[in-house]
């Protein structure tokens, strides 16, 4: 920004608050505040919170009463694939997604949930950059996102083809409790941050006074064990660190599986008669691969068992053997973390944790986490509250939230009638087929009532029932 002043700069963001907006252009100099928005509403969008302690159940009616492909988000790893399971046991069709997965599964799961092949995808917040699903027509989140940005973008991944969708948050008396236990996780004391600094620094083996611009690979698994940590104050411990200036911490990087030939060529003939299956596939690596005996290569091992006919296991169990006989080096796929010391290790008690990377930080997550909390236990209009969270004046109420039509069952209990009924069923067809408990969840009205306008209607030809749901017809 100082080297190139007029060089345009455009800064994008899905969610951001007005404050947010405005540090944004702080920090990149903006001369004029322009910013345009193109608003947060989604009039399709029914924005649902489901109180109860049997979370599992609850997502199990919701996926039973609302058809079509499906988002489901927890927030750890463990979580997706225990999910996915029960799931599949109740006979939906679920997978899981996250970010330990390889490339190759990841796209795999991602394109059969895409066409269809998979109903539903569980995962954590690792799915969805660059998702655009059109039809998605319900988004469940188990457990309590950190902040309404990260739930507003989520959920918003249903109904992209305008069709009415769904936005459940499934909310339980214990979620308040553990909103304010990942503050704390998030937020470790300043005097753990400093003492992880001191022994990542030991556990490095890097000298006071050295390590500055030099990247180091760091197993944060051994480096919890060594020093009895838990992963997850020693990862954000790391974060703040990062923001303070100290260190850089680059998480999870994949690596591809990488091998080299230590042997001449001509040794190469007298290990064919040794094991028929190691031949296979040392001989499968030489005509799939260049300068194998130059340099260490890349090598992808899926490719290697989609032309060996052979699985993963036996595969990976060949090149270990290979690596045995010291025929070739084989390293195999990883993902490690790395610290880069942007200034040179330092004694702890020079290290200043600034108030921008810690105090500042964990007032703005206590804000949201409290934002998060009203948004699922008022009785207010959802939308309403999270257009006013983004600075949208929100002058109505979208009349499609639990809580818009719980209060219009309310206030239509004294005075609905089967004409009025028929009269909301004709204007919720207008906008095409829906099924019949989607009829029943959007209306303010009893759900034995609803069925029997349902039944006139179709026993008088003014609607039809179809496969793809409930239609409307216009010439009656």
């Amino acid at each position: 920004r100082y080297i190139l002043p007029e060089v345009p700069i455009l800064a994008l963001t899905a969610t951001a608050t007005p404050k947010v907006a405005e540090d944004i252009q702080r920090k990149l100099s903006f001369r004029n505040g322009q910013v345009f928005r193109t608003g947060f509403s989604r009039p399709n969008l029914s924005y649902v919170v489901r109180q109860g302690e049997d979370k599992l159940q609850q997502l199990l009616r919701i996926l039973n009463r609302v058809p079509g492909s499906a988002i489901v988000y927890v927030r750890n790893r463990k979580r997706t694939k225990e999910v996915a399971e029960e799931l599949r046991k109740a006979g939906i069709s679920a997978d899981f997604f996250h970010a330990g997965l390889n490339s190759e599964e990841k796209a795999d799961k991602q394109q059969k949930w895409k066409a269809d092949e998979i109903r539903v995808m569980v995962s954590t917040n690792a799915f969805g950059m660059g998702i655009d699903k059109p039809n998605v027509r319900v988004v469940v989140h188990i457990e309590m996102p950190n902040a309404p940005e990260e739930y507003f973008q989520e959920a918003g991944r249903a109904g992209r083809d305008g069709t009415r969708s769904y936005a459940v948050l499934l909310y339980a008396r214990r979620d308040k409790a553990t909103l304010h236990k990942r503050l704390t996780e998030e937020f470790p004391d300043k005097e753990f941050i400093l003492k992880v600094y001191e022994r990542v620094g030991n556990f490095l083996e890097i000298a006071l006074g050295c390590g500055m611009d030099s990247i180091y690979e760091f197993n944060l698994k051994r480096f919890c064990t060594t020093f009895k940590y838990a992963a997850t104050p020693v990862l954000n411990a790391l974060k703040i660190l990062t923001i303070s200036g100290y260190i850089e911490f680059i998480e999870e990087t994949d690596s591809l599986s990488r091998i080299m030939i230590l042997v001449h060529k001509d040794e190469l003939y007298e290990l064919r008669e040794s094991d028929p299956q190691t031949d296979r596939v040392l001989q499968c690596l030489l005509r799939s691969y260049t300068g194998l005996f130059a340099d260490y290569t890349y090598i992808h091992e899926d490719l290697l068992c989609q032309r060996l006919g052979m699985n993963q296991q036996e595969v990976y169990e060949s090149l270990l053997k290979l690596n045995r006989m010291h025929v070739l080096h084989y390293i195999p796929r990883r993902r490690t973390p790395y610290i880069v010391y942007t200034r040179e290790r330092m004694e702890p008690r020079y290290v200043q944790i600034t108030r921008e990377a810690y105090e500042e930080r964990r007032e703005r997550m206590a804000d949201r986490i409290k934002s998060m909390i009203t948004y699922a236990t008022s009785s207010r209009c959802r939308q309403q509250m999270l257009l006013e969270y983004f600075g949208e004046k929100a002058d109505y109420e979208c009349g499609y939230c639990d809580n818009c039509i719980e209060r219009k069952k309310r206030e239509a209990a004294s005075k609905n009638s089967p004409i009025q009924i028929a009269k909301e069923i004709q204007r919720l067809l207008g906008n095409g087929a829906i099924s019949r408990n989607e009829i029943v969840e959007c209306l303010p009205y009893p759900e034995n009532e609803v069925i029997e306008s349902l039944r006139f209607l179709q026993d008088e030809g003014f609607i039809t029932a179809c496969e793809d749901g409930i239609h409307y017809k216009n010439n009656k």
